[in-house]
């Protein structure tokens, strides 16, 4: 039976008004026994998944701890952290024997000490700006064609060969100037393969690994700037045109002779619908078939807990993706320092979730906040029903810093919300 703690308006009111207090006294047996089917979780990123000795310190921290579940990034910019038949082995790994498998290792360790382990996946961004790939195996080099264009220089790329060199520099040097929205190169998934080359990926991990769950990341369009490829373009044109009136696909058709992006500008609500069709397309895929694959895997997504954000900007419509039953659980990534705020982004997630029978997952952005806000924040999601937390990032709790000076930081969460 699953447990949950329920309040009233007025309880939840003097909760917040004295969660501070509550947090910092250790937890009794009842309130143990309300939360001992909670998702307590970790975000692992692949620095922590560098060596054996990095993976068994991470799996006996989180275990002696009280948590029961990693997510760790196999997947992180186009390589891999395991065994994969579709990308290069991380360049990180390269001083560690060809045997080493971050992720087979962490399967073994973790389910040793009762913890599951989820592969976090990655989905568009690509590559670094400042550290661009250099195998000729990886997607940057290998399928240029692949890459999501800015719309700035769009039309100067339309017409030029991908594999021309100026192809690429053209959106890196952009992206570079723009990176106040943007942490990389990334795919369009307007590309069908692309959507092919990710499900793949993941279908290679669900098979050969025997995983608890597979978590989505930046399955999303990088900002409101992308994807003016040429084949996001041509796509979007075949999409639209049976939605046209016959006056309105010849003065499309005029337009085009001048003008490449033209049919965005032109319908840019529908350009904003088909952004999101692409994404969704993906995420319905992949789930339908993890689940006829593997039922008992759990399909996650770290999704942008400003949900308006998250739909005009993002193209990520994570909240139909819970009402279509293509996600099992929505991860928002509150990671707003001000818990009034945390707690409005985590209530209208849980609110989607569960009116579809889903599940919610709070992510608390640790890397921002002291132990004291985390461990607030951990109880206004269990005042809301929510299933489970994560924080980002483990890799951020286990060294010392201004906010976690003697780096004990899941110590004291275990102390007072355990």
């Amino acid at each position: 039976m699953r447990f949950r703690l329920r309040l009233s308006l007025c309880g939840l009111c003097v909760l917040c008004a004295s969660v501070v207090t509550f947090a910092q006294v250790p937890q009794t047996t009842e309130t143990q026994i309300l939360h001992r089917d909670e998702v307590r979780a970790l975000w692992v990123v692949r620095t922590t998944l560098t060596s054996p000795e990095k993976i068994h310190q991470l799996v006996n921290t989180a275990a002696d701890n009280g948590f029961n579940t990693l997510i760790v990034q196999i997947r992180g910019r186009g390589d891999a952290y395991y065994k994969s038949r579709f990308e290069p082995r991380a360049s990180e790994l390269k001083d560690q024997l060809l045997s080493f498998d971050p992720l087979a290792l962490t399967l073994a360790e973790a389910h040793k000490r009762g913890l599951k382990v989820h592969g976090w996946l990655n989905t568009s961004l690509l590559a670094n700006l400042d550290a661009l790939p250099s195998d000729p195996e990886h997607v940057y080099n290998r399928h240029p064609e692949w890459l999501a264009v800015p719309r700035a220089v769009a039309a100067e790329l339309y017409d030029m060969s991908p594999r021309d060199p100026a192809f690429r520099q053209k959106i890196v040097e952009w992206s570079k100037a723009n990176r106040g929205e943007l942490e990389g190169v990334y795919t369009g998934p307007a590309n069908p393969k692309v959507r092919d080359h990710i499900y793949n990926i993941w279908m290679d991990v669900l098979k050969h690994y025997p995983v608890d769950g597979l978590h989505f990341d930046y399955v999303r369009f990088a900002s409101p700037d992308f994807d003016y490829s040429r084949t996001s373009l041509e796509k979007f044109r075949k999409w639209l045109e049976p939605q046209l009136s016959s006056e309105e696909r010849a003065q499309l058709k005029r337009s085009l002779k001048t003008n490449k992006l033209a049919a965005p500008e032109m319908f840019a609500a529908k350009f904003a619908d088909f952004q999101r069709l692409q994404v969704t397309t993906l995420v319905a895929r992949i789930y339908k078939e993890v689940k006829k694959r593997r039922p008992d895997a759990v399909v996650s997504a770290a999704v942008f807990a400003n949900d308006e954000n998250a739909y005009t900007r993002r193209f990520q419509d994570w909240r139909r993706w819970l009402q279509m039953g293509i996600l099992d659980v929505a991860c928002p990534m509150a990671y707003s320092t001000d818990t009034a705020v945390f707690q409005k982004q985590i209530e209208v997630a849980a609110s989607t979730a569960h009116s579809a029978n889903r599940r919610v997952w709070a992510g608390i952005g640790a890397y921002r906040i002291p132990s004291d806000s985390a461990i607030e924040k951990i109880n206004v999601a269990r005042s809301l029903n929510a299933e489970g937390f994560i924080l980002f990032s483990y890799d951020f709790t286990a060294r010392p810093s201004e906010l976690n000076p003697d780096g004990a930081y899941l110590e004291r969460i275990r102390r007072a919300a355990f």
